[in-house]
């Protein structure tokens, strides 16, 4: 009996020997994710479904959570929480990012691009490499780009069919220098504030109008309060799914091969539901009372924009063959 309880006492020391030497299992990496829009659209499906693509692949080694509706902060707060690790991963446009990162100032020109799918083209392509490593040295690995579509004007005086329609008007915008520039240029009070306070200031009259894209303009019920949406088209911004770089650095070659794949499908995924949504969003908008009119000619809207690119080239001699390359590339 005692010879049996020693071999006993020692097997089980052995046991636990055993496990200490194999060290505590590893805990899983809880990822949180930035998102300024409501559950339900593209973006949001397709960030969710990013999320739930790496917990799986990764086996659970990563779970991810996306936080809708801007909780986290605006869209300006969110940039500086990735860049410095606090949020991990987000979905942002490119208009507010030329604070930071002033090569991505380049894809907030008007008319840069001559169609959404030219913009996917280049932005798939080596030009939108360029714009990834640039990204990279600030803190935001954009590992790929979602549709943003085309930005039109929408206002509650009337339509604008010619850029002196815009005359007097004040019209909220991004916060971006070039924005405020556009605006400008065609005789318009650029005013630039936060995408949630858009609503109310155009419902109490602090602005005349704004400009965005049809599901934007849906969603946020813009189409209540200005009902003359005109596509202008003059803005067609990429937006990056993009992962602090110190999330990014904490993963294993195998990780981020899985991270990246994920993030390629959720731009798919989120490509293919955009075009969807924005045919839909067109139809709703008008059929719930906004007046849309279809500017077939933008020729005039382009040339108004000479003084918009002069002062960027004087400021920026340098991004010129940037803005020629990106327009050669069909």
């Amino acid at each position: 009996m005692k010879f049996s309880s020693v071999l006993r006492g020692a097997i089980l020391a052995s046991a636990a020997f055993g496990v200490l030497a194999a060290g505590p299992a590893s805990a899983a990496t809880n990822w949180r994710g930035w998102n300024i829009h409501a559950p339900g659209y593209p973006n949001t499906v397709a960030l969710e479904d990013f999320a739930k693509n790496v917990g799986k692949k990764t086996d659970g080694d990563i779970t991810a959570q996306v936080y809708n509706n801007a909780v986290l902060g605006d869209q300006t707060d969110a940039i500086e929480q990735v860049r410095n690790g606090a949020i991990d991963f987000a979905n942002f446009n490119m208009g507010p990012m030329g604070q930071y990162v002033p090569m991505t100032n380049v894809l907030s020109l008007p008319f840069l691009f001559s169609s959404v799918d030219q913009m996917h083209h280049v932005m798939d392509g080596k030009i939108g490499q360029k714009f990834s490593d640039a990204l990279s040295k600030k803190g935001l690995v954009a590992l790929s780009w979602f549709d943003s579509g085309a930005r039109s004007m929408y206002n509650n005086e009337h339509p604008i069919t010619k850029p002196s329609d815009v005359k007097g008007l004040k019209v909220r915008v991004m916060d971006n220098d070039l924005y405020v520039d556009m605006i400008d240029a065609m005789g318009g009070n650029a005013t630039p504030m936060p995408f949630g306070d858009v609503y109310q200031s155009l419902k109490s009259g602090v602005i005349d109008g704004a400009e965005n894209n049809y599901p934007s303009y849906k969603e946020t019920n813009h189409y209540e309060v200005a009902k003359y949406y005109s596509t202008t088209d003059h803005l067609i911004i990429p937006e990056c799914l993009c992962v602090a770089t110190k999330s990014w650095n904490a993963l294993s070659d195998k990780d981020k091969k899985i991270v990246r794949q994920a993030a390629v499908d959720a731009a798919k995924e989120q490509r293919k539901l955009w075009a969807k949504d924005s045919e839909d969003a067109e139809k709703f908008v008008e059929s719930h009372g906004a007046t849309v009119n279809q500017i077939k000619d933008l020729t005039p809207f382009q040339n108004a924009m000479k003084p918009v690119y002069d002062k960027f080239y004087k400021n920026h001699p340098d991004m010129k063959s940037l803005v020629q390359e990106i327009r050669s590339t069909k």
